[in-house]
């Protein structure tokens, strides 16, 4: 036990902490952003997160993390009305979100067409 807890003490040390500033979030989107809300990335809706979390996407980190056919093959699971979404640009989005960067998400956002490049 005594080996994982020291393995797991220096991966977790090796990762920088991104502290969320709601504030900054709030400033640059005009809106107020709780942490992890997979819902500020242009595209995901309620039922889309929902589907996330229960596959164990649950945060921006996470999100920014999966792959495009991961992503895809949670939406196809929920049915064809989830399946026509286009979740290419997702991970960019929660990445930006992740580390910070509103306002380059809110630009990308407005570049984009329903979520989609």
């Amino acid at each position: 036990a005594k080996v994982s807890a020291s393995v797991s003490k220096s991966f977790v040390a090796s990762e920088p902490v991104i502290v969320f500033d709601s504030t900054l979030a709030e400033n640059v989107l005009g809106r107020k952003i709780k942490q992890d809300d997979l819902k500020i990335v242009e595209g995901i809706g309620p039922k889309i997160e929902a589907f996330f979390n229960e596959a164990g996407i649950k945060s921006w980190k996470d999100l920014s993390e999966a792959s495009t056919e991961k992503l895809q093959s949670i939406l196809d699971a929920g049915g064809e009305n989830y399946a026509i979404h286009n979740p290419s640009t997702w991970p960019k989005q929660a990445l930006f979100a992740y580390e910070g960067k509103w306002q380059e998400l809110k630009e990308w956002q407005e570049n984009l067409l329903g979520g989609k490049e």
